[in-house]
């Protein structure tokens, strides 16, 4: 069974709304010209309605440019895959892009297994602030 779902504090650092449910934190904050989510603990089909809030946020202005930070995350199912999916082509619609980070190799497995590498080729590193295509 999972923990009741917890909402805490106020990132002061962006202004932005940070929230938690259960074992899967999400803060997102605006960096430079990238709005950065980052996603940490587990996404699935219990967490992945959380993550699509807060994609939706981000992809919600003309031309965004959103990075998914995916290296602190501990799992990663079809859910959440579909989730992307749904950002980025949310993101293209208005003109931007949505990237993802990630460093570990069953990121790269469940993109390559799921035919989606080519469509989300991870950045291993966030970029610098004043990259912009």
């Amino acid at each position: 069974m999972r923990p009741v779902p917890r909402w805490s504090g106020h990132d002061s650092g962006s202004g932005r709304t940070r929230q938690s449910r259960g074992q899967l934190l999400c803060p997102y904050a605006v960096r430079g010209p990238f709005t950065v989510v980052e996603v940490s603990g587990e996404i699935d089909m219990a967490t992945a309605g959380f993550v699509v809030e807060h994609l939706d946020a981000a992809t919600a202005v003309e031309e965004p440019d959103v990075l998914v930070d995916l290296r602190p995350v501990e799992f990663l199912d079809c859910s959440g895959l579909r989730v992307l999916c749904r950002a980025e082509r949310r993101a293209k619609e208005r003109g931007g892009r949505l990237r993802i980070v990630s460093d570990g190799p069953r990121i790269d497995r469940l993109l390559r297994a799921s035919g989606l590498l080519g469509r989300f080729p991870p950045l291993r590193v966030l970029p610098p602030r004043a990259e912009r295509p």
